[in-house]
């Protein structure tokens, strides 16, 4: 591949596993990674054990509320949206955790990114949003038509369908035309800790008169651009954010424009 597209795919796999951290266990189940220094601040939790190799919670009942009290005790933002936590990506949830806490214990998180496109008579366009400038994360920087994480009892398209009305004002006829076309996972050292994630990628063919509206104020606006137009902004800069390049390479990769 270009190493132009390629930089963006190494930028999103940055960790190395285990690396310096101690395997976090729910019982037996391993489902997240955790920096010994947090290792060392969750010891002082009755139903923790710190061994030299791993971190391990005894009941994960217990689990949502002690990410909550670290949370308060200003270890990261409580971000007031519970994930479910998983051994496996398709297992069953065996906790929950406020997504603030994700990256401090390495758990794995799930999302879905919709690819909105449009067949005109000149050719293939892509829907592109750009973040809004309050956005917590990559402020101002490009994004698909609707993207999101899954919320702890919700599944990958429950979450597209919601995700899409409440960030485009895209109805549910529309949202029933998405095609599940790609998983991609990656391990990525961020400011806020290890970010584990799982994009489920979707495609939408949307008519020609259909325009996204910015319904929840996450997005500032939308434009409709060339597909060639996204290929040379994911090529040669960084203005869209860090994880939209990965489904974008998937997309482009697929239409055999790369």
């Amino acid at each position: 591949m270009d190493t132009r597209f390629q930089r963006h795919i190494d930028a999103c796999n940055t960790a190395v596993l285990p690396g310096e951290r101690l395997a976090f266990r729910l019982g037996d189940h391993p489902v997240g990674w955790v920096a010994r220094g947090f290792g060392e601040a969750l010891r002082r939790f009755d139903a923790i054990v710190v061994a030299d190799d791993h971190v391990s919670l005894t009941d994960a009942t217990q689990l949502h509320d002690i990410g909550r009290a670290l949370a308060y005790e200003g270890c990261y933002r409580h971000r007031a949206e519970a994930f479910d936590v998983r051994a496996a990506p398709d297992g069953p949830s065996l906790a929950t955790l406020d997504r603030g806490a994700l990256p401090s214990f390495g758990v794995l998180a799930e999302g879905v990114h919709v690819n909105g496109l449009v067949r005109r008579s000149d050719g293939l366009h892509l829907w592109v949003a750009r973040r809004a400038a309050d956005k917590l994360l990559d402020p101002g920087k490009l994004d698909h038509l609707a993207a999101g994480g899954v919320s702890a009892g919700m599944t990958a398209w429950e979450t597209l369908a919601k995700e899409a009305e409440e960030e485009a004002a895209l109805p549910g006829h529309l949202a029933a035309r998405a095609v599940h076309v790609a998983s991609i996972d990656y391990a990525m050292e961020r400011p806020e800790g290890l970010r584990r994630d799982r994009l489920q990628c979707y495609d939408i063919d949307l008519p020609e008169d259909f325009v996204p509206l910015a319904a929840d104020g996450e997005v500032a606006a939308f434009e409709l651009w060339p597909i060639m137009r996204a290929v040379e902004t994911v090529r040669d800069t960084d203005d869209f954010k860090f994880n939209v390049n990965l489904v974008l390479i998937d997309l482009f990769s697929r239409l055999k424009l790369i």
